[in-house]
């Protein structure tokens, strides 16, 4: 096996292993990264839920709750859970991915109704009161889904409609009925804001930017190693090269070569002027022996 060849292989099967270990890295990094991408991003979708609650109670429930009579009309667009709700499902054309649900253990609405899972978030941040934001994994029908969730506390204007049902608003009462809704509790937490989003996603996300990383990477390798045979031809193969030929012709009787130029002072050059005093000694040596 060649010189050149066999320091090839050895480059290649260090940088062969590096470039294991970035990527193996570089995947974990990348990852994770999309993970926070992701979940950066349901946050922002919570705060425009959130911004769009305020909106309803603020601006549009005081022009609509005059207009809409409660006796006679209900308009759950004056409802903030049911905007939001709304607001999401137009974003979601845009974001097909992604899903929002206001979930509540006592909804008036029952689409609003927590799930097993649901529910255990809920509980979890009543048994927590100082904790505002739960992340975590569920399985679901297409597998597995990353969740983003915030408490929903009920404020006095949620007393409106959810304290009795004697005193909520009759419009309201005969459209959803007087069984679920009601008895809340100023300051209790009643539900949750939820972000899920498909486990896929940010996986696809990390495969996607670790192709293109590995690809980078080994265009890197190729070029590294194209450089390095270069360099390592015209500095180490091609004199070591020229000082295998002299040592050939030499032992085969011819002592009429010139000899080697001597460049630099490293190993290679001193190895050379070795190689030539060598020779030197060897024609000496032969002319001596030749004069007797």
């Amino acid at each position: 096996m060649k010189l050149l060849t066999k320091f090839s292989l050895i480059f290649a099967l260090v940088f062969g292993l590096g470039l294991a270990v970035a990527a193996w890295g570089s995947y974990r990094y990348l990852d994770a990264s999309a993970r926070d991408a992701v979940l950066q991003q349901a946050r922002l979708m919570m705060e425009a839920m959130h911004s769009a609650r305020d909106y309803t109670t603020r601006q549009i429930k005081p022009l609509l709750e005059h207009q809409q009579q409660h006796e006679r009309l209900f308009l759950p667009q004056t409802v903030p859970a049911y905007a939001a709700t709304e607001n999401f499902n137009y974003l979601r054309e845009r974001y097909p991915d992604y899903a929002y649900k206001e979930a509540t253990l006592n909804p008036t609405n029952l689409r609003d109704r927590a799930v097993d899972w649901e529910a255990d978030v809920i509980y979890t941040f009543r048994n927590h009161a100082g904790q505002k934001e739960v992340i975590g994994e569920r399985e679901s029908p297409t597998g597995k889904a990353l969740f983003l969730a915030r408490p929903i506390r009920a404020d006095r204007p949620c007393l409106d409609c959810h304290d009795r049902a004697r005193t909520a608003p009759p419009a309201m009462v005969r459209r959803y009925g007087a069984a679920n809704g009601f008895g809340w509790k100023a300051g209790e937490i009643v539900g949750a804001q939820i972000v899920s989003i498909p486990t896929a996603l940010p996986a696809a996300m990390a495969g996607r930017a670790f192709r293109a990383l590995i690809g980078y990477l080994a265009a890197l390798f190729l070029v590294s190693l194209a450089v390095l045979d270069t360099v390592l031809l015209f500095t180490i193969v091609r004199p070591v090269a020229r000082l295998s030929a002299m040592a050939d012709e030499i032992s085969q009787g011819n002592l009429d070569i010139p000899e080697l130029p001597v460049k630099g002072s490293d190993e290679i050059a001193v190895l050379a002027h070795s190689f030539n005093r060598m020779r030197r000694s060897l024609v000496k040596a032969l002319d001596m022996l030749g004069g007797k």
